[in-house]
């Protein structure tokens, strides 16, 4: 069983993706982020058809500290966050975290 991209972010956010064709998202507007987004985060997170969640990083600091450790200690589905301060270091500790192996070593 093949598992889908899912992306939770203000509407701005997953439109790209949308049109890209990923079918999975929540769109949380920025006003409603500090009660809307922890119930959406929770949902993908145990939803069996979503193996990755995509998050704008700016979004983690609105969720409560429970749900945020959830997603960020989360290996089924993987979260993923895009733009903030994460950059390529970040990028690479997530997909280290996701596969189990570093796929940049050079050892």
């Amino acid at each position: 069983m093949s598992q889908e991209i899912a992306v939770i972010g203000s509407p701005e956010f997953t439109t790209g993706f949308r049109l890209a064709g990923v079918r999975k998202f929540a769109d949380v507007p920025a006003e409603q982020k500090d009660e809307q987004l922890d119930d959406a985060v929770e949902e993908m997170l145990t939803d069996d058809n979503v193996g990755i969640v995509v998050m704008h990083d700016d979004d983690l600091s609105h969720l409560s500290r429970g749900v945020r450790k959830d997603a960020e200690t989360s290996v089924e589905p993987v979260l993923v966050t895009l733009g903030g301060g994460t950059g390529s270091g970040g990028l690479r500790e997530q997909i280290k975290r996701a596969i189990g192996i570093d796929l940049m070593d050079e050892d």
